[in-house]
Formats: structure tokens, C-alpha cells, sequence
């Protein structure tokens, strides 16, 4: 008998119309239980949280959408994304479901770079911020301006793909290819929402292709800093003890500068765990959460 993931919290779907896209929202617990929104990174759907959420210690109302183009939110007529359409997506959800409250918000990767983000240009809707190994990116210099657009519009005339797989058994041994620290079961339970079956049969990956093109702006980290210094609440940020080139950047001097700006920060490191650390530890992420919300 193949083995698959049972969760124990049960999600429920919420579709809302906003900035002319039908956005995707899972969601967790009873409208009046403690609130948390979470976010999620590049090539991933708001299901990857399942696991925290499955093992917090007391019940939330966690809503977590799916960004444009990823899982079942919509695809905007676009061959490529921008990294501020994000921001004023969460900002549009965030006034359609919970206009004027403060939030504790949690963003994994891509989604904890926007939450950094989006807590310094909103100051006032946050109340606490955990931000699982959103880094961001090494800083970009001048002289690669000229390189990045010429290799944005050479992916744009060419195009972009995903690859397709034959069942969704093969979509769960990619995932466990990719992260040797998810078991195949949350992998198998995964892949089901993860992945759909196309006309011909076989199974596609829940992602507009054109999300992989590169992004011809340089990573701008003299402004990404200034927006920083806006953060009012607290900030958690959590990286993983095995993950190697990205420890190296927020090990360096440089990472180090840019962390003074974050009035209010504290740092954990998660053992035995890679950039999927939600995956890979979801009990100590869950606990490590809880601890910052009620700290």
C-alpha cells in the first residue's frame, strides 16, 4: 500500500478577486482563532506550510495565498513577473480580508524577502514578522546591467518551460530528488496539489513557466535596506544549518551591514535542515513561531 501524508488540520479554499487576478487562498482554523498569515517562496504553493501548521500547539486562523501564477491562483498575460506586483498583492488581500488590522506574517524565501519588504512600506500592519531564509540576494553591481538584459530578452525571445512528468508518483520523486530530507508521504501528499494533469495525460508542475525568466533589475541593496530601517516590529529570522552558499551570505560583512537596519531582530538556526526547512523541520519551525507570536 503506497504511503501518503494525512493532515491534522484540515484547509480550506478561498478565491478573491483583486488587481484583475483571482487569487488563491488556503486556510486554516476558525475566523475568530489567533491570526497568522503566511507566505511562500518561488516554486512553491501555499500547501508547503501544511506541515507547520499541522504541528503548532494550539489552534490559528492561518491564510496562506498563493502568489500570481503559482498554485491555483491566476496568470496574469504576462511573459515575465515583477517583483513589485507581489507587494501590492499582499497589500490588495490583506485590505480585502482584514482592512486595517495588524498581522503576524510569515514568509519563507522569495516570501520572506517580500515580507521584509512589505513591513517597512507598511509599517502599521505588522505586528510581528518571522521570515524563514528570506536573504535576499548578493549585491548587484553596475557593470551587470548590461549582461542581465541582454540575457532577459534572449530568455524572452526564446521562451520559457516547465517540465512535465509522466504521474504524479514521478512528481513526488522530483520533490524528494530536490530535498533528500522530505519524506515520501508529505512528498506523495504534495504532489497532488502541487502538480495537474494536462490533456495528454501526463502531469504539469502548478507554476507559470515565465516565472523563470531572469529578472533583468539589479538587486538594489542600498534601497532595500532603506526600506528596512521603515520596520517597526520585531523581526524573527530563521535560516537553516545546512544550507550552505545562502549561510555564507548572511555570514558575510556585508549581510552583516545590512542586518543593522532591523531595529528589532533576532536570529535562529535550525539543525539539520536545508533551505526547505519548513519541510525539513516543521516541529521546531512551528515551535520557534509560536515562541516569537507569544513572546
Amino acid at each position: 500500500m503506497t504511503s501518503i501524508y494525512r493532515p491534522r488540520r484540515i484547509a480550506q479554499s478561498l478565491f478573491i478577486e483583486a488587481r484583475g487576478l483571482r487569487h488563491h487562498l488556503r486556510c486554516w482554523g476558525e475566523p475568530d482563532a489567533p491570526l497568522l498569515v503566511m507566505v511562500h517562496g518561488w516554486m512553491d504553493i501555499s500547501a508547503s506550510f501544511q506541515f507547520v501548521v499541522d504541528c503548532f500547539s494550539r489552534d490559528y486562523r492561518v491564510i496562506a495565498p498563493d502568489w500570481r501564477g503559482f498554485g491555483l491562483s491566476s496568470r496574469p498575460q504576462a511573459d515575465c513577473y515583477w517583483y513589485p506586483d507581489y507587494l501590492a498583492d499582499l497589500d490588495a488581500l490583506l485590505d480585502a480580508l482584514l482592512p486595517g488590522r495588524k498581522i503576524d506574517l510569515v514568509g519563507h524565501s522569495m516570501g520572506g524577502s517580500i515580507a521584509m519588504q512589505y513591513a517597512g512600506v507598511r509599517p502599521e500592519r505588522i505586528r510581528r514578522l518571522i521570515n524563514l531564509e528570506g536573504l535576499g540576494m548578493a549585491k548587484s553591481q553596475p557593470g551587470e546591467a548590461p549582461g542581465r538584459m541582454r540575457e532577459w530578452l534572449d530568455e524572452l525571445r526564446k521562451g520559457s518551460r516547465l517540465r512535465d512528468y509522466a504521474s504524479q508518483e514521478e512528481v513526488a520523486q522530483r520533490l524528494v530528488k530536490t530535498n533528500h530530507r522530505l519524506p515520501i508521504d508529505k512528498a506523495r501528499w504534495l504532489s497532488e496539489l502541487w502538480s495537474e494533469r494536462t490533456p495528454d495525460g501526463r502531469y504539469a508542475l502548478l507554476g507559470d513557466p515565465a516565472h523563470k525568466v531572469s529578472n533583468p533589475s539589479p538587486y538594489r541593496v542600498d534601497e532595500v535596506v532603506a526600506t528596512w530601517r521603515e520596520i517597526t516590529a520585531p523581526v524573527l529570522l530563521v535560516n537553516a544549518a545546512d544550507d550552505g552558499s545562502r549561510l555564507r551570505l548572511i555570514r558575510s560583512r556585508e549581510f552583516g551591514e545590512r542586518l543593522m537596519a532591523i531595529r528589532d531582530l533576532r536570529q535562529m538556526q535550525v539543525e539539520d535542515a536545508g533551505h526547505m526547512l519548513h519541510h525539513d523541520q516543521p516541529e521546531k519551525v512551528a515551535s520557534l513561531i509560536e515562541e516569537f507570536m507569544h513572546g
